[in-house]
């Protein structure tokens, strides 16, 4: 289980790689790029990705976090509330409403290295990123659905 806050793990993580001799790059590795995902169910599964990279002679590891912004809650809300009109009840309001606790704290980090044109990533989340990205992509199903009243004239 992992903290609400990915903080202490982040400087963890740092400390680490920089004690292995390697640089960080401040970067997100998207989905467009081949991609392998690294599966470790060992909390400090991390090290042993951070490991690979050097015995894979990668110059450097990629690094990004996501903090939760206020602006974020915000847009969700008003995502949900429009989708939802006119029912003021709706459960996915408290779910994004009880997110404002976390606020400031880190919900997911990313490392990644280049081998052979293909990136290696290792990533780990907290349980409230995981329902903030349950939301958003629950907000975005529901903004894909078009209903159209006008009926046709052929």
């Amino acid at each position: 289980m992992q903290p609400d806050n990915l903080i202490s793990l982040k400087d963890d993580m740092i400390a680490f790689i920089a004690g292995h001799g390697m640089r960080r790059l401040n970067a997100y590795v998207t989905e467009d790029v081949p991609t392998v995902l690294f599966e470790e169910e060992n909390p400090d599964g991390w090290k042993d990705f951070v490991e690979h990279a050097k015995a894979a002679g990668a110059p450097f590891v990629t690094m990004s976090e996501v903090v939760l912004e206020k602006s974020d809650i915000a847009i969700l809300l008003e995502q949900i509330r429009d989708q939802t009109f006119p029912d003021d009840e709706a459960a996915e309001l408290d779910d994004a409403e009880y997110l404002v606790n976390y606020v400031g704290k880190i919900g997911y980090l990313q490392l990644g290295f280049a081998h052979q044109g293909v990136m290696f990533v290792f990533e780990v989340a907290t349980d409230w990123y995981d329902r903030f990205q349950d939301l958003l992509e629950s907000v975005s199903e529901m903004g894909g659905i078009v209903l159209d009243d006008h009926e046709s004239d052929e």
